[in-house]
């Protein structure tokens, strides 16, 4: 495969969870007031900035999807089906508490010693799957992609070695290139259009 792909990672808006913070993991929690708007200044800035993209696709969670929708529909672009390989981590027995209650149940080093969520192999083993699809496929050279903090954390990292690890925020925005076998960061974590 000869030619340059873009991919934009979306992380999709504010929930009710977010806001207490609960974690969510794969629990379908949708977005509240706050994110719809965040969906819809994101989208507004996509439109502005004129860049093309050929589709959007989310994960299958309603905050993922929603976000997804409405970018779709702003941008005049296609809403491709919902692909479960970009659904958030599953975080067990720890989805729907929030730190207070996991550093009691489970101690401060929570995100080591819990062993019922699905580890960071797994999750990356499921973007990498979907990404060498999407290389495969003809046609959708720039494509958004609405997932989920703990997941777009796992990929960016992984795809890219030399970026901050900066907390990835509700509707955070980040462009990677992909050229002869490489991944490359355009933009990571940009939150301005929530400014």
């Amino acid at each position: 495969m000869k030619e340059s792909k873009r991919i934009g990672w979306i992380r999709h808006g504010r929930t009710e969870w977010n806001a207490l913070g609960k974690i969510q993991g794969q629990t379908d929690i949708p977005l509240n007031e706050e994110g719809i708007r965040q969906a819809r200044a994101l989208a507004e800035r996509l439109a502005a900035d004129g860049m093309h993209w050929d589709g959007v696709v989310s994960s299958h969670l309603s905050r993922a999807r929603e976000t997804a929708r409405i970018i779709a529909e702003k941008l005049e672009i296609p809403l491709l089906e919902p692909d479960e390989r970009l659904q958030e981590r599953y975080f067990g027995e720890i989805e729907g508490t929030t730190e207070q209650e996991r550093i009691s149940r489970w101690g401060e080093q929570w995100r080591q010693t819990y062993e019922g969520q699905e580890s960071d192999e797994l999750v990356r083993a499921r973007g990498f799957g979907f990404l060498k699809d999407w290389l495969l496929q003809e046609g959708m050279n720039n494509l958004l992609v609405v997932s989920h903090g703990s997941f777009l954390s796992q990929m960016v990292h992984a795809l890219c070695d030399n970026l901050d690890k900066s907390y990835i925020g509700n509707m955070s925005f980040s462009i990677m290139d992909y050229n002869e076998g490489r991944w490359q960061s355009a933009l990571h974590n940009c939150m301005r259009h929530l400014d």
